[in-house]
């Protein structure tokens, strides 16, 4: 399987120009240029920046070119302190991951996808030419499998209009289930030349979720250990996500506790799809929410690191700050200087 060289070792930078309050204030405050260097010091060689539509179009569609320079200015950030960038579409008009933005209506208009792809035509005008150290990240975590034939429809397309203008940008393509690694073996494209496939890894969701306030089914005071007891496992993931129990059983069949061994038999498939189109795999998120107990997320990057490294899969860990992920934020303290270790040596 192909390494993709310069996004080994990446950071996300949520909550600046996306999920956030869209003002002024916060765009100028939030993250600034230090916050670049400071990654670059830990030894990131990428930032992958999320950005909604909001920053960079009006309601009515027409461009807003303050939001543009925010962009400008990571690009030039990045190259200042050596780094490489991924540009993620996180929300575009009519449609989130999030339902609670009560963005609707994209997989069913015309005119929404064109408008999606018309600002993925203004970002390959604006940075396309800086194509050897900024890629193109169509749009974040497609939800239901039942969007997939279209959104395989639109980002034929997108990727087209995108080639006529930036021929040489890579572009990263992500499936349904919130970019599941389990939709990477549906994303059947024309050419996978200079194309990344792209996942999400949050597995155990349990675990790395646990008490998560913005999901239905999750107590908020439901805590967990990593790795914890298998069974208790299995009997905590029917109780709260009881869709997620076959393959959480499927995944760790014949397993003791949940060992690298479980991330190998998670990734096996989309390897095997990405080797046989040639093209690298890449983990835009992974990550462990701020109320698990430190040790057990310690632990949890450790085994889920050297599986990612093994396969050369390119990664963003989400993330830098806040966004109830944050790698400086107060609880992460403790254990920061061994995390930065297990992520960017």
């Amino acid at each position: 399987m192909k390494t993709w060289n310069g996004y080994q070792k990446g950071i996300n930078f949520g909550g600046w120009l996306s999920q956030c309050d869209h003002t002024k204030e916060h765009y100028e405050t939030f993250i600034k240029e230090d916050d670049f260097k400071t990654a670059s010091n830990w030894g990131a060689d990428h930032i992958r920046l999320p950005v909604d539509y909001n920053p960079v179009e009006t309601a009515e569609g027409d461009y807003k070119e303050g939001g543009f320079a925010y962009i400008q200015n990571a690009i030039d950030w990045c190259e200042k302190y050596h780094l490489n960038i991924v540009l993620d579409l996180h929300k575009t008009f009519g449609y989130s991951f999030d339902a609670g933005e009560k963005e609707e209506g994209f997989f069913v208009s015309e005119e929404y996808q064109e408008r999606f792809i018309r600002l993925w035509e203004q970002f390959a005008g604006r940075f396309g030419k800086y194509s050897s150290r900024v890629a193109f990240e169509l749009l974040n975590e497609i939800t239901l499998p039942e969007y997939m034939p279209i959104w395989l429809k639109i980002v034929e397309k997108c990727i087209s209009r995108i080639r006529r203008i930036a021929p040489e940008v890579t572009i990263l393509v992500g499936g349904y289930w919130n970019n599941s690694v389990e939709a990477i073996k549906d994303i059947y494209l024309s050419s996978y030349e200079n194309i990344v496939l792209n996942f999400h890894c949050y597995e155990p969701f349990l675990f790395t979720h646990q008490g998560a306030y913005w999901l239905d089914t999750m107590p908020t005071d439901f805590r967990i250990a990593f790795p914890g007891s298998l069974s208790v496992y299995a009997d905590e993931i029917q109780n709260i996500f009881e869709s997620m129990t076959d393959a959480f059983m499927r995944m760790t069949k014949g397993s003791d506790s949940i060992t690298e061994k479980y991330f190998e038999n998670i990734f096996t498939q989309a390897v095997t799809f990405a080797a046989e189109k040639d093209v690298p795999l890449y983990c835009g998120e992974y990550g462990v929410i701020n109320l698990a107990d430190t040790q057990s997320t310690l632990c949890w990057y450790q085994t889920i690191m050297p599986v990612l490294k093994h396969h050369g899969i390119g990664r963003a860990v989400w993330n830098y700050k806040k966004m109830d992920f944050g790698l400086i934020d107060a609880h992460m303290q403790p254990i920061l200087e061994e995390i930065k270790r297990e992520l960017f040596d």
